[in-house]
């Protein structure tokens, strides 16, 4: 598939989806989210992790106001039919799904790096839930993410007071995983990728499912989802190299099987 807005590299088991419009700070508009959707799917037959990243000084700075939101654009249709399976395909990919923030990410553009499993962002960066500076609500999954992530407490005044928070202070308040030095961000995180690509991809995938259904099951529920996964995962090729490879002294060749 050619793609406009977005570039798409597959090596090694990684999948690299880099948001291309930098000249509007990569802003989404519909032909970004539909091709967004298509690659992150295309990546589940390609790869064994998946990274998202941005063009230029910024990762994404959220929808893109000239496409149309000024004047008539029904934004629940666009939330429910554009955003909602981008999300999802994200949320929902058996693989490992690492967003490299590169710059600013406001508003949707955030809430898009936060549906990554794990964020990793250059020092320089910031994110910010802008949406109230033109009179909404936090969309693109943010109300879901944000309580969960930081507590009820910082997600609000993160929602009311639409404030840029620094990738450092977003690393120890737990909105994300890392804050990483700009001359390093690169070399940092495509090292973390393949990791990742390297791995024992049955186990991430369960290892997503496992903490996603744990946020709403009750206890017993749990236990048995965790010794339903683990037992298949005791008998996959990956296990059974893990246990080698511990035995043996050495680092593990997993097959992702």
């Amino acid at each position: 598939m050619t793609y406009h807005t977005i570039r798409y590299e597959s090596a090694e088991g990684l999948a690299v989806i880099t948001l291309d419009r930098p000249e509007v700070m990569n802003a989404l508009n519909a032909a970004m989210r539909r091709e967004l959707t298509e690659a992150l799917h295309r990546a589940r037959g390609e790869a064994r992790a998946i990274v998202l990243t941005g063009s230029g000084r910024a990762f994404c700075s959220g929808q893109d106001l000239g496409d149309g939101a000024a004047e008539g654009l029904n934004l629940e249709t666009v939330l429910r039919e554009e955003y909602e399976p981008l999300l999802q395909a994200i949320y929902s990919s058996p693989l490992p799904v690492l967003a490299a923030v590169n710059g600013a990410a406001a508003g949707a553009g955030a809430n898009l790096a936060l549906a990554a499993d794990v964020v990793i962002a250059t020092q320089s960066a910031a994110f910010m839930q802008a949406f109230t500076r033109i009179g909404l609500m936090p969309d693109a999954g943010g109300t879901w993410w944000l309580p969960r992530q930081v507590g009820i407490a910082r997600a609000m005044g993160m929602a009311l007071f639409a404030e840029k928070i620094g990738a450092e202070e977003a690393a120890r308040i737990g909105l994300i995983w890392e804050a990483v030095p700009d001359v390093d961000f690169e070399h940092h995180w495509r090292a973390r990728a393949a990791h990742l690509a390297k791995g024992p991809t049955a186990a991430f995938g369960a290892l997503k499912r496992a903490f996603h259904a744990g946020l709403t099951n009750p206890l017993s529920t749990q236990l048995a989802l965790e010794a339903r996964l683990q037992g298949e995962l005791g008998r996959s090729a990956d296990f059974r190299e893990g246990v080698q490879a511990f035995l043996e002294k050495r680092p593990p060749r997993f097959s992702g099987r």
